[in-house]
């Protein structure tokens, strides 16, 4: 395979890098936001970045995107569980 040839598991180039520099700024973003004092919708919206940005660099990264149904589903899942779990464990730190 030749240099200029793409590999059929990962996007373009141009792609791939302006999933970077929107991953780049989600962070800035989120790390802003976080600075300031919050609350439970503040958490929420940074929740529901950290999630889109977990599923960006699985579909852009780890090539998932050509990955059978099943193993999309499992991921896209365990980040939902996992941003639920967050955010469960904040509501019942400000509820005790």
């Amino acid at each position: 395979m030749s240099s200029t040839e793409l590999n059929p598991t990962h996007g373009s180039p141009g792609r791939t890098l302006a999933v970077w520099f929107g991953l780049c700024v989600a962070t800035v973003t989120t790390w802003r936001l976080g600075e300031q004092a919050g609350g439970a919708v503040l958490t929420a919206l940074l929740l529901g970045i950290a999630l889109v940005k977990g599923r960006l660099v699985a579909y852009e990264f780890m090539a998932l995107r050509h990955a059978p149904l099943l193993w999309r589903a499992l991921l896209g899942g365990w980040l939902c569980v996992v941003c639920l779990l967050i955010g469960l464990a904040y509501w019942k730190g400000l509820n005790p």
